[in-house]
């Protein structure tokens, strides 16, 4: 039986720069077996239904089918309903209280071994913070996101994996469409 799935793309349709049409995004879920393909806003969000063994091989189809057709490499990570609803669950921020425009959630590929985790640098960008919690990195951006030294490269190059972020009313708004 089909499974509500989430599939993050990783920067396209940023800054001009690696534009994928939604509407074509969308062909390429639905050739590779994808059912109910949707996608929100164009920074590379698409909720589909599929079988659990069809989502586990998405990251790689997409991720060959759009090197194939517009030339660069754009990492895909997955995540089902039930794994994003646990990760809005899990915001250690939120429920201490933080303000929700402040809140981002980095979405990781593999989740990193707890000796990269602790080696992570606490005081990298004050007055960010951040928590790891399995496959996900918790932000606090108190001056928002383009200031802080809390990013992809950074989390990526010390966790040896691959990340994604989206804002907290994206995350949560993923989470409603994915719930119909």
């Amino acid at each position: 039986m089909p499974e509500s799935y989430l599939a993050l793309l990783r920067g396209i349709n940023v800054g001009g720069k690696n534009k994928i049409l939604m509407k074509d995004l969308s062909a390429t879920f639905v050739d590779a077996g994808c059912k109910n393909v949707r996608t929100f806003i164009q920074s590379g969000n698409v909720i589909f239904d599929a079988p659990a063994r069809l989502s586990t091989r998405v990251p790689g189809v997409i991720t060959a089918r759009i090197a194939e057709s517009h030339g660069y490499k754009t990492p895909v990570l997955v995540r089902s309903l039930t794994e994003l609803a646990d990760a809005i669950t899990n915001n250690p921020f939120l429920s201490a209280g933080a303000p929700e425009d402040a809140l981002h959630l980095l979405f990781l590929a593999d989740e990193p071994d707890p000796a990269r985790v602790l080696a992570l640098d606490p005081n990298r960008s004050p007055p960010d913070e951040y928590i790891v919690r399995g496959r996900e990195v918790y932000l606090r951006l108190r001056n928002g996101a383009a200031d802080t030294k809390l990013t992809n490269a950074y989390f990526d190059s010390k966790l040896a994996t691959t990340s994604t972020g989206r804002n907290w009313r994206t995350v949560t708004k993923l989470l409603d469409l994915m719930k119909g």
